[in-house]
């Protein structure tokens, strides 16, 4: 099947995934998806893909669209190395995605298992937006079954509070 939105309905009909679609022009950013004027545009997610500096570890950070993520604060607290983003090569080679269409449903291309995922804790048990692997479409579900569907594929994933507004509001690093 060539379509990766048709792919990604039919895993998610065979998992007895429930979900609704939202079809819209091509979007690359976070603001040109809010300018799209889409419903439940709170659950839209933002889903950042970097790695480490030594080009070893990747990560897919997936948080509320509104959000910002510091990436050294983001490092200290997940426990990694200092991070940068991830080139377009990467993300194609890794999660075969293109610049704009990122997204946690990419993840089950990753047959290495390389990425670790970090969902935006906010989202537990809350709908969650995002693309079905191209960016001409939204997918809304349940933030709670997406995480399972990634976990059963075998990625490290792990739920983070994201909002850090001072250095008390972080969770305890790993030692």
């Amino acid at each position: 099947m060539n379509d990766p939105k048709e792919a990604v309905y039919t895993f998610l009909q065979q998992n007895n995934i429930s979900y609704q679609t939202c079809s819209h022009p091509a979007v690359y950013t976070i603001e040109e998806m809010m300018a799209q004027n889409i419903p439940h545009s709170e659950a839209i997610a933002k889903n950042l893909f970097v790695r480490d500096d030594n080009k070893r570890h990747y990560y897919l950070i997936v948080i509320r669209g509104e959000k910002r993520v510091d990436l050294k604060q983001f490092a200290k607290t997940a426990n990694t190395r200092r991070l940068g983003f991830a080139s377009e090569k990467d993300l194609f080679s890794i999660l075969s995605l293109t610049r704009g269409s990122v997204t946690p449903l990419g993840i089950l291309n990753d047959s290495e298992k390389k990425v670790t995922v970090f969902f935006d804790q906010s989202y537990q048990h809350q709908l969650i937006a995002v693309h079905p692997n191209e960016n001409t479409a939204t997918v809304y579900l349940n933030a709670d079954d997406l995480f399972e569907l990634i976990k059963a594929h075998g990625n490290p994933i792990f739920w983070l509070p994201v909002d850090w507004s001072s250095p008390a509001d972080l969770p305890p690093q790993a030692e």
